[in-house]
């Protein structure tokens, strides 16, 4: 594996678990795809950082459990918004 590749995930790992950003959030802060961010943290920094990937692991087991609420507030703020105008 390449060392930027390499730093990518580990800077991305230590980048969720101070934010508490899901993947999407993550991505789109460094310009990547979901699907980079997605396999750096689960795949690649298993390799390279077995306790790291656990912690991120965590979090973003808990940003899945709460994916539905975030989901439905966005639909809420969608229709409130459209009955405003």
């Amino acid at each position: 594996m390449r060392s930027y590749i390499e730093e990518r995930a580990v800077i991305v790992a230590k980048y969720i678990l101070e934010k508490n950003t899901t993947v999407r959030q993550t991505a789109k802060t460094f310009g990547v795809s979901k699907s980079t961010i997605h396999k750096d943290v689960t795949e690649r920094l298993e390799e390279i950082n077995p306790s790291l990937a656990l912690e991120v692991k965590r979090v973003l087991e808990k940003n899945k459990s709460e994916r539905h609420i975030r989901g439905g507030m966005a639909t809420k703020l969608k229709y409130e918004s459209e009955k405003k105008v």
